[in-house]
């Protein structure tokens, strides 16, 4: 079939978010994460490959290649072959090079029972990237003959994408009166030999989720509060024990859904950042004062109030009109020294905890679990993330780093809580 001339040309700006991932593109380097389903039996790869190419059509703002202007990038659609289902690697989340693939910035990749979905940063977050992976499934099981119903994070691969699937949500809610500063300090960062050249480790452990949820509120809090308590808890330790002229602030990086506080059904990148840490320069921290100060900064922080300053300060660089007309290498060069010399040092580990995740109900007895990868780090630490089904909790670390020792305390310390954990892991000891 001939394409349609008369089709007006498409083309997507990157969202708010968007904008920064690809300025830290490097060889060895991309902003790529990974999400995976284990079904209950093997993975066909040919009916998979069915459900990607029926699917995906389903989400345009994923079918599509990066572009580069004079002043800004953009998403422009892609009409080529692809994307390929593949077997999936030991270390995965590689550098995603613009131009391979046939331009995709996604990957989908099978081993027996996973079916996992690599997508850029600059496509959107990990709600936007399950809302695709789920909906794949739901295709794929249908081609087996099973019945799948629309809902939670599966749409319907017969309608038309609404708007505000599409929207820079960002854009809609960035109007507070101030624009917050972000006064921010050189925390801890984990020593450790860096890993070669395309290697990704990983550590997943696998928990239940009555048991998680009966600790923490032993400790009077969530969740999430309590495994960010216990990532803190680690990082205090492992600086404790490494040599140091001086004791730095030990702060988690966790990214907030919007979507939470501020109505959009963006499946665009719709995140900030949060920072909550202990700084043990004030003294020695139990841990149940960790999670104290952990519980108070997600109530004082997490709320629409402040998260829309936030927005509004990242929005107003963007509107800044000396700004808009800057060509994008320079915009590139300040950027990058940007995150290098400040983001990047203003916390010592990531934390992400997607939560409990929405399947159909007559989609539930095919899956086993989930699991979710922050991806590569953009340098020498480790990112952890979580995702809950059912009574499954996994929590999956990624390190750039040979080192374990961060991951070994956070363990030790669920068990010494009385945990239940199984850990599973791609490298070898």
């Amino acid at each position: 079939m001939q394409p349609n001339t008369n089709t007006p040309k498409v083309w997507y700006k990157l969202d708010l978010s968007a904008i920064v991932y690809p300025t830290l593109q490097r060889r060895d380097f991309s902003s790529v994460y990974r999400l995976s389903v284990v079904l209950k039996e093997p993975v066909d790869p040919a009916l998979l490959q069915k459900a990607v190419d029926t699917a995906l059509v389903r989400f345009p703002t994923y079918k599509t290649a990066i572009r580069k202007g004079l002043f800004w990038r953009y998403l422009e659609p892609n009409n080529r072959p692809g994307p390929f289902v593949q077997k999936d690697i030991r270390n995965f989340c590689m550098p995603m090079p613009f131009k391979a693939g046939n331009r995709y910035l996604l990957r989908v990749y099978y081993h027996d029972r996973r079916i996992s979905l690599e997508a850029h940063h600059c496509l959107g977050d990990g709600t936007g990237g399950m809302y695709v992976l789920q909906t794949i499934t739901a295709a794929y099981l249908r081609l087996l003959g099973h019945q799948i119903s629309v809902g939670g994070f599966v749409k319907d691969i017969k309608e038309e994408p609404s708007p505000g699937e599409l929207e820079d949500a960002y854009m809609r809610y960035a109007n507070a009166k101030v624009s917050p500063s972000r006064p921010g300090e050189k925390t801890y960062r984990v020593r450790g030999t860096r890993a070669p050249f395309y290697t990704f480790n990983v550590i997943d452990g696998i928990l239940s989720v009555n048991e998680v949820m009966a600790v923490a509120s032993k400790y009077q809090a969530t969740i999430t509060e309590y495994l960010n308590s216990v990532l803190l808890y680690a990082l205090l330790q492992k600086q404790q024990s490494d040599w140091h002229i001086k004791l730095r602030p030990v702060k988690i990086a966790m990214p907030v859904n919007l979507r939470r506080f501020f109505p959009s059904e963006t499946l665009r990148n719709f995140i900030t950042m949060v920072y909550p840490g202990v700084d043990p320069r004030l003294g020695d921290y139990t841990f149940e004062e960790i999670v104290k100060q952990v519980h108070n900064y997600m109530r004082y922080y997490i709320n629409d109030k402040f998260l829309r300053g936030d927005i509004t300060t990242n929005a107003n660089t963007q509107r800044n009109p000396l700004i808009r007309v800057v060509p994008l290498f320079i915009k590139d060069f300040v950027v990058r020294m940007f995150y290098t010399k400040v983001q990047d040092r203003n916390s010592s580990a990531g934390l992400t905890n997607m939560g409990a995740l929405k399947v159909p109900d007559d989609m539930k007895p095919y899956i086993d679990r989930f699991d979710i990868y922050m991806g590569q780090p953009f340098s020498c630490r480790t990112n952890c993330a979580i995702v809950s089904f059912e009574d499954t909790l996994t929590i999956n670390f990624a390190s750039s780093i040979l080192e374990s020792d961060v991951e070994r305390l956070f363990f030790q310390k669920l068990v010494s809580d009385g945990i239940h954990v199984k850990i599973e892991s791609n490298r070898t000891y």
